[in-house]
Formats: structure tokens, sequence, C-alpha cells
């Protein structure tokens, strides 16, 4: 079954909307990709227009940002230590934007979605 990302059939205050159009194509969504650690795998998904994204399924480098410095270094990810969208993740190693995840540069906080970006950015937190 699909999911659908159009208005909700109830109003904030709990009544029933009354809709004056059906559910469009344009409204359909996908499955979340839960991005994992191991070897690189990634996937091209047709989108609108004919666009396509990248969807990292598995992945063991991040780009790593110093705020401190302001370099970019590719760094192994080892594993997710925190993840504040799910404490299951963190057991699954899930990545997701929020998470924490150790590097052989140290402790970063990802700042990108891996599972719609197609790339995993972290920044170095203290």
């Amino acid at each position: 079954m699909a999911i659908w990302q159009g208005e909700s059939q109830r109003k904030p205050t709990g009544g029933r909307r009354i809709f004056a159009a059906k559910k469009r194509k344009f409204e359909i969504g996908r499955e979340p990709v839960l991005t994992t650690i191991g070897e690189t795998k990634r996937k091209q998904v047709r989108v609108r227009a004919g666009e396509t994204r990248t969807r990292v399924l598995r992945a063991n480098v991040a780009s790593v940002t110093n705020p401190k410095t302001g370099k970019t270094v590719k760094a192994t990810i080892k594993t997710v230590t925190e993840n504040p969208a799910n404490p299951n993740y963190v057991r699954r190693n899930i990545i997701t934007k929020g998470a924490v995840i150790q590097t052989s540069a140290g402790k970063a906080k990802v700042t990108s979605r891996p599972g719609q970006d197609g790339a995993i950015n972290a920044v170095l937190i203290e």
C-alpha cells in the first residue's frame, strides 16, 4: 500500500474534513531508507519531472568537517553512539540526520540526510 502525504482527513479540532478532490499521484510518498554501516551501496530513484535522487543504503565513510579549522576529511565510520530520532537505531547502527557517529576522526554529528542526499556529511563535536 502506498504512503500518502496529502492532507489529513481530520481537522486540528478533531472534526472531519470533506475533500474537494481525490488523492493525487504527486501526494504519494516512499518507505524511508534506513542507512546502515557497511560496504558502500547506493540506489538511484526516479522522482518527479524525471529527476533522480541518490539514496545511501549502506556506507562506511563520512565527510567529516572540523568547525575550528574548517577542513573536511573522509573518515571511516565505526559505530553509531547516539540517535535522537529513535533509541533503537543505535543498536541497529542506523544513520539519520542528527545521529552521533564514532569515526576515525572522532565523534561527529550527521548534518545531511543520507536516505535522501546520497552522502553522509558530519561535523566534529567535542
